[in-house]
């Protein structure tokens, strides 16, 4: 059997991705601490200096167990900020808890962008009425959180049920 030799292009560094580098502003933080909270990540965005730099964040949780799933979207503000929250979170270990986890950061996929991401979480049941606000996706200008933006279309409530 034959093993082909081609080269697959490395997708998961800064300024390599398959489509325009400028446009890509959407990472993924990849082995965070399942017992980190929201507020504990955005209070670790702004303390390493992103503070005003990210528009979208959001930790994807399970609701049964009350903890994270280990890994967390955010979106950027523009390349410099991408470019520096890659420097900062790739290999990053000192989480305010302990840990052995060690951050990997890599590109946000599919969705890219401050409107993708609002687009794909506005009618996900994350954002159903009956969720906790510190589940939910989170959306900022300038550094002040901003409400979300409504529905498009009835959101069903997640499978875990509304409490």
């Amino acid at each position: 059997m034959v093993v082909s030799q081609k080269k697959i292009p490395q997708v998961d560094e800064p300024g390599k991705c398959m489509e325009d580098p400028s446009k890509q502003e959407g990472v993924m933080l990849r082995n965070v601490p399942n017992d980190y909270t929201r507020e504990m990540l955005l209070e670790l965005l702004d303390s390493q200096g992103f503070a005003g730099r990210y528009n979208f964040a959001y930790l994807p949780c399970d609701f049964y167990r009350d903890a994270n799933l280990g890994y967390a979207f955010v979106n950027l503000v523009d390349r410099v900020a991408v470019d520096d929250i890659w420097a900062a979170f790739d290999g990053f270990a000192s989480w305010s808890l302990p840990t052995t986890k060690v951050c990997q950061v890599r590109w946000s996929s599919p969705h890219q962008g401050f409107e993708a991401h609002v687009e794909r979480y506005r009618n996900s049941p994350v954002m159903h009425r009956c969720v906790p606000d510190q589940y939910k996706p989170v959306i900022f200008q300038l550094g002040m959180r901003q409400p979300f933006p409504p529905p498009t279309k009835m959101v069903k409530a997640p499978m875990m049920g509304c409490r």
